[in-house]
């Protein structure tokens, strides 16, 4: 059986209210996870939590078994997941671990071992028995509490130079909750020239502010992506919404950052998009996570873990980016990857039809983010000749560096642009030309300015 998400409004039935409830998180739950693992270490200090026996880690593996054998996407994995645990345990390779967090991790690397799945994982979930442990709608409070203090994983909105919208995105949050924060997001950036979204630091979160975000840079609704379901046989859409509030972006150059830390619902967008021919991809290789999750808590052993319960099915590609990541269109380090995405942005904007004046000023600001990325290799001897005193500026050689200053003014490191042309490495706005005479020693000073002004200094002292 197949059924579609309603393109406009999100609706489904109530399995796939559920699936958007939790997300498809592995970001989102790592506030789960943390707070378990605070919990944990109050327990053990308490002695809450006795050490395991044979009998103990014997039920944890049954009940690991058990909930893989029932939801894991993969049913043949599954029974390889259970049979590996039951001889580990049978050979005696967990006999010596009486601590439960200990003992949790070593599933969990075992699982992840043997299916490469990196979503399962198992936790322990020590009782509270102080009264301090909370009901589900109390949890759920202090989860929308907890992401309400991250802003909803929206860390900073920036406009660079060139009319450049940059979204830092730490988790895709869902989209009942988030989405006016969201909203607000994008009609900020409802007039610039291009968009840079940076998931490099988001490791995932909801299919739902996915829809959202993305229905604002497609004219009509598309399908983004399906997930199949295991248990009941059955793959559900996700389509972009046909309805935003404010207007789209539908023809902004769109860059998306990478790194090997975006991972799950950071990824489906980056692999939706990238299919789509919607944005560049620029960074790292991601870390190749495409299974929704569930979260199941066995309470009388104290423990918790999560189970891939589906699969990415893309309508692009028909596959997913489980166990490979996603390759960038443009591979740099994650450090660098917004000041290469900032400069290919001002390179399609220039390519396009604009304004001359406009032109000039993006390549203005072009030509100094190339001279800071890769200033002209100059020699030490080429570089001390240019220091002098040229008026009320004075130009030193100092530590293998040319610096900039002028009267009692800041200083600044001067990076070589190349035909005796340099940028001032914390002002944009200015930069140095120097003029030589016939035997090739620099003479004069001529301030250049981004308007067009420009000043000379005849030089007047070494």
């Amino acid at each position: 059986m197949k059924s579609k998400i309603n393109p406009i409004n999100g609706r489904g039935d109530a399995t796939l209210r559920r699936i958007l409830q939790t997300g498809l998180v592995l970001a989102l739950a790592l506030l789960l996870l943390t707070g378990t693992a605070q919990a944990q270490g109050r327990a053990a200090a308490k002695g809450q939590l006795p050490a395991l026996d044979e009998a103990a880690r014997t039920a944890i593996v049954e009940a690991v078994s058990d909930a893989m054998n029932e939801e894991y996407v993969f049913p043949e994995k599954a029974k390889k997941m259970e049979a590996l645990l039951k001889a580990n345990l049978k050979e005696g390779k967990y006999g010596k671990i009486t601590d439960l967090q200990k003992f949790t991790e070593r599933l969990t690397r075992d699982l992840v071992e043997l299916t490469k799945d990196r979503h399962i994982r198992v936790m322990p979930a020590p009782p509270q028995d102080d009264g301090s442990r909370l009901s589900p709608e109390e949890e759920q409070l202090g989860r929308l509490e907890e992401m309400r203090y991250i802003n909803f994983g929206f860390e900073k909105l920036e406009r660079y130079p060139g009319n450049i919208g940059y979204i830092d995105l730490r988790a895709f949050a869902d989209a009942g909750e988030a989405g006016a924060t969201a909203i607000a997001a994008m009609n900020f950036f409802a007039n610039a020239d291009a968009l840079i979204f940076d998931l490099r630091k988001n490791g995932g979160g909801s299919p739902s502010m996915i829809q959202l975000i993305s229905s604002y840079l497609f004219d009509e609704p598309v399908h983004l992506n399906s997930f199949y379901i295991r248990k009941g046989d059955s793959t559900r859409q996700f389509w972009s919404q046909a309805q935003v509030e404010g207007p789209r972006l539908t023809d902004v150059p769109v860059y998306v950052l990478t790194s090997r830390y975006t991972f799950s619902a950071a990824e489906e967008f980056t692999y939706n998009l990238k299919n789509m021919e919607r944005a560049t991809i620029i960074g790292e290789t991601t870390g190749g996570g495409a299974h929704p999750v569930n979260f199941r808590r066995f309470d009388d052993l104290n423990v918790a873990m999560s189970v891939p319960f589906g699969r990415a099915v893309n309508p692009v590609t028909g596959t997913n980016w489980e166990g490979t990541g996603i390759e960038p269109h443009i591979a740099v380090p994650a450090d660098d990857a917004l000041e290469r995405a900032r400069m290919e942005a001002m390179k399609k904007i220039i390519s396009g039809d604009i304004a001359q004046e406009k032109k000039k000023r993006l390549e203005w600001s072009l030509e100094f983010m190339e001279a800071c990325s890769k200033p002209a290799p100059l020699t030490h001897d080429q570089l001390a000749a240019y220091a002098g005193v040229y008026g009320p500026r004075v130009i030193r050689f100092e530590k293998g560096k040319l610096t900039y200053q002028r009267e009692s003014g800041p200083k600044f490191v001067l990076l070589p642009m190349g035909k005796d042309r340099f940028v001032l490495d914390d002002l944009e706005r200015f930069r140095i030309r120097f003029v030589k005479n016939d035997s090739g020693k620099p003479v004069k000073l001529v301030g250049l300015y981004d308007n067009g002004f420009q000043d000379m200094n005849e030089r007047t002292g070494d």
